[in-house]
């Protein structure tokens, strides 16, 4: 027979404060409260997801470009972009031709209907943008840029950087 478990709330409390300085457990539930805060925007004002959204957002100040430049410059997943640029083609947001000079490479360009749909997001994010820095100071947004640029630098470091030989599966 067992003894039944109880919670130690104190333990508890504990653990959730290390998690609380624990940088790697915090980053996914910042991106994730991130996101959801966009999404709900890009809802309310256009009726765009995040992924349409930052396509639009890019084609409209940089032009056409591959999906390798729209990946490269959302630094996001190469296949979420190839999934999700059908559905927007669907909905008359963009056109996606063969580039003519490397037939391997799509050239994604944003169509009347997509400028119009960034037309109707376009505000909303603005203003986000604006409460944001409303938020934090310009000071303290070029810090946290920074921290974010380092930390990307750390993430990039070889296992072999962190580990010991030892530590690694053969």
């Amino acid at each position: 027979m067992t003894k039944r478990q109880e919670r130690d709330r104190q333990n508890i409390d504990a653990r959730r404060a290390r998690h609380d300085m624990n940088i790697f457990a915090r980053l996914p539930s910042v991106y994730s409260a991130s996101r959801v805060q966009a999404q709900r925007i890009l809802q309310a004002s256009a009726g765009l997801s995040t992924v349409e959204w930052r396509v639009l957002w890019d084609l409209h100040d940089a032009g056409p470009m591959t999906i390798r430049d729209l990946a490269e410059v959302q630094r996001a997943d190469h296949s979420l972009l190839s999934r999700a640029l059908p559905e927007m083609r669907r909905k008359g947001y963009v056109v996606m031709e063969r580039d003519t000079d490397d037939g391997r490479q799509t050239i994604v360009t944003l169509t009347d209907e997509g400028q119009a749909a960034y037309g109707r997001a376009a505000p909303a994010m603005a203003r986000r943008r604006a409460a944001l820095r409303e938020f934090f100071s310009p000071e303290d947004i070029a810090t946290f840029i920074r921290l974010l640029d380092e930390m990307d630098e750390f993430l990039s470091d070889p296992l072999e950087a962190i580990l010991d030989p030892q530590e690694l599966v053969k």
